[in-house]
């Protein structure tokens, strides 16, 4: 009876005591925090530099060993870099390299090691690595819907499969899955009601229960529903898992190299078919860049007013003529044929759209960018026009007719600037003129352009 009260009261003096001669008792697992707060504290910027380092070259040397030695000879230099991914990303050299390999007719399979390295790239934790693999997009995209629209049901045995073109898109599409987080991509739509973005009043929690109430509530458009987990790419979900990863490449098309821009405007040409005529409705005009045909039904007007309706119809079918080698805009045609005509649904075509936009009007892209840009969206508008879908003829016509004003503006601004100095012949350049450049660039916004803007907000 007494030895369970003395054992209770004696233990806390023999813990006491135990904790007298031995203060530690445990010492090693302490020792072992405090080397890794240490390390956590003091060597994780370093360490996580120099691991981002040496992964970007370990990756650009298996690289070097997936390619040919003459074409593998330069990417040494790229590894030896400050930023070797950086280096790898801004190399023509390599992209053009990586892309003579993947348009073998073989590549794309799921032994394909190429394939495999962009897998295994992509599913790194370094940004500036998958900065490489988005770099790819186009190329891998491009080439992958080509070959699988264009095989017959007689050679689908005969030809390789494209499991490793189909492995990086569900890489690409499940980590944009993971990043929606089960939600859709929804966008403001503004109330055209008003007479501009600036006068809408802003909301307060009053203003809202009388909108919820019958007032006027601004609309919400749904550019993507939740994305469901795909383990393969399934013919009902190919257009979806291709324009995910699209758009994917659409978030991170500002840090992306101009050939791959172009990779993407080539085959988009090649997708929307061959020349059309009508794409040359908007081509001539007044000084407004007004088209000199608006519509189709315009075709027969003119000097042939009196023709028959027989006879108009005719006409305006025969705008629609296929051509077969037609460069049409008068841009610089595209230099070779990138892939095959594809069907284009409506998940597919709107990141497509999105990023020819921003190829077609971007401040900072190359010439070559937006004129590849102005031909693939001149065949869009001819492919919608013959497919009649309504959301691709708006879209595609507001970015044509914002292509023709962004090219007399700038022709404006050269005519002026040629002009003031051949007046002037001033010795050294004058701040204000350049300051008038980028002011006429913005000030010339005409209703028809602001039309075409929110046209384009509606569709996109």
């Amino acid at each position: 009876m007494d030895l369970h009260p003395n054992h209770s009261s004696n233990s806390p003096t023999s813990s006491a005591s135990s904790t007298a001669t031995n203060p530690n008792p445990n010492p090693r697992p302490t020792t072992r925090n405090t080397l890794s707060s240490l390390t956590a504290t003091d060597d994780d910027p370093m360490h996580s530099w120099w691991e981002s380092i040496s992964k970007a070259r370990s990756r650009i040397h298996s690289l070097a060993t997936l390619l040919p030695p003459s074409l593998s000879s330069p990417l040494s230099s790229l590894a030896d870099s400050d930023r070797p991914a950086l280096s790898l990303l801004s190399s023509l050299h390599a992209y053009s390299a990586v892309s003579a390999v993947l348009s073998t007719p073989l590549s794309g399979s799921g032994s394909d090691p190429l394939c495999n390295w962009l897998y295994d790239t992509f599913l790194s934790s370094d940004p500036h690595l998958r900065l490489v693999v988005f770099s790819f997009l186009p190329l891998l995209s491009g080439l992958y819907l080509s070959r699988i629209h264009s095989l017959s049901s007689d050679s689908l045995t005969s030809l390789p499969s494209l499991a490793g073109f189909e492995a990086v898109l569900l890489a690409l599409y499940a980590a944009e899955t993971k990043a929606r987080n089960g939600k859709p991509v929804v966008v403001s739509i503004p109330d055209l009601s008003q007479p501009s973005l600036y006068h809408i009043p802003a909301r307060s929690p009053k203003m809202s229960n009388s909108n919820s109430n019958g007032g006027n509530v601004q609309s919400i458009g749904v550019l993507s529903p939740p994305l469901e987990p795909q383990v393969a790419v399934k013919s009902t979900k190919r257009a979806c898992i291709v324009g995910v990863a699209l758009d994917s490449y659409y978030k991170h098309i500002s840090q992306m190299p101009a050939w791959s821009k172009i990779e993407f405007c080539r085959f988009l040409a090649s997708w929307a078919g061959q020349d059309c005529s009508c794409q040359k409705q908007f081509e001539s005009g007044d000084s407004h860049g007004e088209p000199e045909i608006a519509g189709f039904s315009e075709a027969g007007s003119g000097n042939e007013s009196e023709i028959g309706i027989e006879d108009d119809v005719a006409e305006e079918m025969g705008q629609l003529r296929i051509e077969q080698n037609g460069n049409g805009n008068g841009v610089s045609h595209v230099e070779e044929s990138k892939g095959a005509r594809i069907p284009l649904p409506w998940e597919l075509l709107q990141p497509a759209l999105r990023i020819l936009g921003h190829c077609l009007l971007g401040p900072l892209n190359s010439q070559d960018v937006k004129d590849a840009a102005s031909i693939a969206v001149r065949r869009l508008y001819a492919r919608a026009s013959h497919d009649l879908v309504p959301q691709a003829i708006l879209a595609t016509q507001s970015l044509i007719q914002l292509d023709n004003r962004g090219r007399e503006a700038a022709k404006a601004v050269a005519a002026g600037a040629n002009s003031a100095s051949n007046v002037n012949t001033p010795s050294k350049a004058k701040k204000p003129e350049i300051l008038l450049v980028s002011k006429l660039v913005f000030v010339l916004v005409d209703a028809r352009e602001v039309t075409d803007i929110i046209r384009l907000k509606i569709c996109l």
